[in-house]
């Protein structure tokens, strides 16, 4: 077993410690055994909601966790229950991506796409029990349960507490992760504008009124830029619960319209062409970038050994989302087949008709899915935005503060970062190539290439880092970085063909 000496291992978490209480605290320097703290600027209080360490929180819980102390050592103002984490883990990878699996499907075929969806979930599932394996390592060897409780805070310390060739690029690492986790979370709510605009374009016209999806993106620019004014995750909670309801309901109800009267299966492709994988590759990677819930998810139960047990709520919650993707994904591209939108809700319609006759009516049904799982978007783009505001928003105030009217400078570089997601949906409003191209870039490199390189990392000189280990992690690694080439390369050019004719 590896062990830090320690000197190390006390200046570590002297070093965590000034900065869990000083959270804004800048490192100046990491070089050998010394690491510098440096104090930003301040305005005030007014900044609260930003003062995480790593903005990647269970945000049902509020903004802040204070008071009481549970069995593991870390602090949590409402300790949550197996089945209550096991809902929060439900509803955080239940989204919009769910809706876009028949478009991943078409790009696999039928017969090719559930048994590649079911393993790139395994691969995703196994990520996150390395990441949470490199957690408590980590922890354990700066002796402080509390040390770290997000993905970004986790590879540091992976980093400063591995071989000493590897420490100096800890911070660098967590930047890199930050980077990626902006990425990911901007292209979310990207995908979110393309996705209500198209929805409610069809809701609009079967009732007369006739406009352009650019033009449907620029009226929800208000009350989407509206709700990104709220700068405390206390009053999203509601919303965020409100928002759930709405997914799970659109899920249930779409169902039910697609199993009505669908065609057989040798009418489908059983497996597309080579060269459209990567397309599938990117949205299930994308539907299954869940890796940044898993640590508060897991800080947060009662017993936190029943998170990554073998039927804890990591692998039980997984097995029942990842059974909803692959029924989505299969039942979409039956039901539809290459016609499939990049969102199953775009095909739905009031009225079936084959051969000119009509098989199916479903009255209004279809609208009211569309326009609930809208809603359900709209009110979750100001979560998913909380994330890069709370990890760039900080580095504003260090390098530019203090501000004069300090709430006002954030609205206005809030703003300004929802009109940026605005420009670029404006820009690719092709949604099911824009769901792969995010997965492709970001969440790719989220879900498969950190977890795997920071279990080398902490493992190096630990007897457990066998052959089995390393080619394993270098495998995830390469599936990774296959995945974001091609995939990336595939989407670009999709987009650029989709413009071009």
């Amino acid at each position: 077993m590896y062990r830090i000496e320690f000197n190390e291992t006390r200046w570590l978490k002297r070093s965590i410690m000034e900065m869990h209480k000083n959270p804004n605290a800048k490192r100046s320097s990491l070089r050998g055994d010394e690491m510098t703290l440096k104090e930003p600027h301040r305005n005030g209080s007014t900044y609260g909601a930003f003062q995480s360490k790593d903005p990647i929180l269970a945000v049902e819980k509020g903004a802040e966790m204070e008071g009481g102390s549970d069995e593991h050592g870390i602090s949590v103002h409402h300790p949550t229950s197996y089945l209550e984490t096991m809902m929060h883990l439900f509803k955080g990878n239940v989204g919009s991506g769910i809706f876009a699996l028949g478009d991943a499907f078409k790009h696999a075929g039928l017969l090719l796409a559930p048994p590649l969806t079911m393993f790139l979930g395994v691969i995703c599932v196994h990520a996150q029990h390395i990441l949470i394996k490199c957690n408590e390592e980590v922890t354990r060897r700066v002796n402080d349960a509390s040390a770290t409780t997000g993905f970004a805070g986790t590879v540091e310390l992976c980093f400063a507490t591995g071989p000493l060739a590897l420490r100096k690029y800890s911070v660098f690492m967590r930047q890199m992760v930050n980077v990626f986790l902006c990425i990911t979370q901007l292209g979310f709510c990207c995908v979110y504008f393309v996705f209500i605009a198209k929805n409610m374009k069809q809701v609009l016209d079967v009732y007369g009124i006739e406009m352009d999806v650019h033009q449907h993106m620029a009226v929800i620019l208000i009350p989407i830029m509206l709700s990104t004014w709220i700068r405390n995750l206390k009053y999203l909670v509601p919303i965020s619960s409100l928002a759930n309801f709405l997914v799970i309901a659109g899920y249930v109800a779409t169902m039910y319209i697609m199993c009505h009267d669908l065609p057989p299966i040798h009418e489908r492709r059983y497996i597309a062409d080579w060269h459209e994988l990567p397309l599938f590759f990117g949205t299930v990677i994308y539907s299954f970038e869940g890796i940044t819930l898993v640590l508060p998810l897991k800080n947060e139960m009662k017993k936190p050994s029943n998170f990554s047990k073998p039927l804890g709520v990591l692998n039980v919650g997984m097995v029942i989302v990842g059974g909803m993707f692959v029924a989505m994904g299969f039942i979409s591209y039956l039901k539809y087949g290459d016609t499939v939108a990049g969102s199953v809700t775009l095909n739905l319609q009031s009225k079936e008709v084959v051969d000119g006759k009509i098989i199916g009516e479903h009255l209004s049904l279809p609208q009211c899915i569309q326009v609930a799982i809208s809603l359900s978007i709209l009110l979750t783009y100001a979560l998913q935005f909380y994330v890069p505001i709370a990890i760039i928003w900080p580095k504003i105030v260090n390098r530019f503060g203090p501000f004069k009217w300090p709430v006002f400078a954030e609205t206005v570089f809030r703003s300004s970062m929802c009109f940026l997601t605005f420009v670029l949906a404006e820009a690719i409003p092709q949604l099911g190539l824009f769901i792969s191209l995010v997965g492709a870039v970001s969440s790719t490199a989220l879900a498969l290439v950190f977890p795997p390189i920071i279990e080398m990392v902490v493992c190096w000189q630990n007897a457990s880092l066998g052959l089995f280990t390393i080619s394993k992690d270098i495998l995830i690694v390469l599936i990774g970085l296959l995945g974001f080439v091609t995939g990336t390369y595939e989407s670009i050019t999709s987009i650029i063909k989709a413009f071009s004719t």
